[in-house]
């Protein structure tokens, strides 16, 4: 069953409160510990708060909740990569899509920013899924090239041919698309389907106020010097945005533990997403059939007629075989998924217990010289730059090689000595981190790497294990690839 946003109704034009998924105002009387005003009082200045605040489940979401778990390899090593010694991680709660995204989910997205961005037609082009990537140069797989991503017949079948930057694009249109449907419920914003070029409604720009929309009417204020204001981040109305997961995020989501332990104790830890050694089901009214989409041995994608195996050649529909005990299908075979990590070999041995991640690359709003934000771009979107270096070290007082890749393997002029950092000139791009002069060695490890996870319906089953893990350049993509995406859990670990 699909997880559907529930509202309360409408806001309606009353002077001191407004309504909106858990937000009561006017009425509330509660008074500051610190200070002793009152919270919500016209008269005592109108400082707004909202209590009793739980995050809704977003469109497509099934809520995770978080926990410790072993992160890492419970397969032999085959590929003897030793790339992914187990280590305990805490990982927090957050949401994760039900099913990989579909084909006609990304028809849907190919639409809206060929409708809006009608004269900038290289943002549809480059938002194209790469359907060459069903082609070999020894298979009749033709048909796939022309029908798989247009057909009605795959519409429910996972998109493939996407590469990592276009899942982070679609997952910034989804956050986009999901909040300003919010308002419009909410009656704050009237649709506008004629939205053009950098016209569109965009999250960050409608809080920073440089979009406007079709207002059917602003919240009613509580400050006694105006009427009604805008929709802030501190009402709670916007959901945080859609996203790639974390590997650990992924990981974890995969084992949902929640149904393989009792009482903080784990009695069998899993290959699989699901109990045992086996990928075969063991239930008796379909006892044999097998657990995921993939390839049973060589040459066997789906097994004989009368008798299909996995009842798929290629890709299946998303919500094909059975999920796992958060609710998740397909978390092992059908196709691989993107997740938001760069690669590293060793990530094993240097990371964070909470929430590990390796990729972070921190970004801050672009101002003019008086501090105030610059205009947004052309596709309506506010303008970040990436936070340098030396800002990083200003303020953190970092000693170690840079921010982005903590002991990744840059040359040692990139230290720092004191607050100064040296050799900034000479030192590589952390993009070419084992490039050291012309003619040496390259490596196809750099921060383009990005790690996809799940195996797929061209894979053995080995691949099944979610602590197994590979990587691609994240412009490339494959027929064996797509996506899913996940959304933050703001507030209680335990959801609603």
């Amino acid at each position: 069953m699909r997880l559907k946003i529930k509202f309360l109704p409408v806001l309606v034009a009353v002077p001191v409160a407004f309504t909106s998924c858990g937000i009561f105002r006017g009425g509330d009387r509660d008074t500051s510990p610190t200070t002793g005003w009152s919270y919500n009082d016209p008269e005592n200045g109108g400082f707004e708060v909202v209590t009793g605040y739980e995050q809704a489940t977003g469109p497509g979401l099934v809520f995770i909740e978080g926990g410790t778990f072993t992160m890492g390899r419970v397969e032999q090593d085959l590929t003897y990569d030793w790339n992914n010694v187990p280590r305990r991680v805490t990982v927090s709660s957050y949401y994760m899509d039900e099913t990989e995204i579909r084909n006609v989910d990304y028809r849907e997205y190919l639409y809206w920013i060929s409708r809006v961005y009608v004269d900038y037609p290289q943002v549809y082009r480059n938002a194209l899924p790469d359907t060459l990537v069903w082609r070999s140069p020894m298979a009749y797989n033709e048909p796939y090239v022309q029908y798989y991503f247009r057909h009605p017949s795959y519409n429910d079948y996972p998109v493939v041919g996407i590469t990592w930057v276009q899942a982070n694009d679609y997952c910034q249109w989804r956050t986009d698309r999901v909040n300003e449907m919010l308002l419009i419920e909410q009656g704050i914003l009237n649709p506008n389907p004629n939205q053009i070029n950098e016209d569109n409604f965009n999250t960050e720009a409608y809080l920073a106020g440089q979009y406007e929309g079709l207002v059917n009417q602003n919240l009613p204020s509580l400050d006694p010097n105006r009427e009604e204001r805008r929709v802030r981040l501190e009402d709670g109305i916007l959901l945080p945005r859609y996203r790639l997961p974390t590997e650990a995020e992924w990981e974890y989501a995969a084992f949902a533990l929640i149904g393989n332990t009792y009482e903080e104790r784990l009695y069998e830890r899993r290959i699989y997403p699901w109990d045992g050694h086996n990928v075969r089901n063991p239930r008796k009214k379909v006892r044999g059939q097998f657990m995921a989409n993939f390839v049973r041995g060589k040459g066997d994608f789906m097994g004989l007629a009368g008798n299909l195996n996995d009842n798929a050649s290629i890709t299946a529909p998303v919500t094909s075989y059975w999920p796992n005990d958060y609710g998740l299908y397909c978390m092992a075979g059908n196709v691989n998924e993107w997740v938001e990590d760069v690669y590293r070999p060793a990530s094993f041995q240097d990371f964070d217990p909470l929430n590990p991640f390796r990729g972070n690359v921190f970004q801050t709003l672009v101002r003019d010289e008086e501090g105030n934000l610059a205009e947004k771009d052309s596709l309506g979107r506010l303008r970040y730059r990436e936070v340098t270096p030396e800002e990083v070290a200003d303020r953190y007082n970092y000693q170690k090689a840079d921010y982005r890749n903590y002991n990744d393997g840059d040359l040692q002029s990139r230290l720092v000595e004191g607050n100064e950092w040296v050799g900034l000139e000479t030192a590589p791009r952390t993009d070419e981190m084992y490039v050291q002069e012309e003619g040496d060695f390259n490596s196809l490890i750099s921060d383009r790497a990005r790690v996809y996870k799940g195996g797929s319906w061209r894979d053995r089953a080995y691949w099944l294990s979610p602590g197994t893990r590979r990587f691609l350049d994240q412009e490339s993509a494959r027929a064996d690839i797509g996506f899913r995406c996940a959304m933050t859990r703001v507030g209680s670990p335990g959801g609603f």
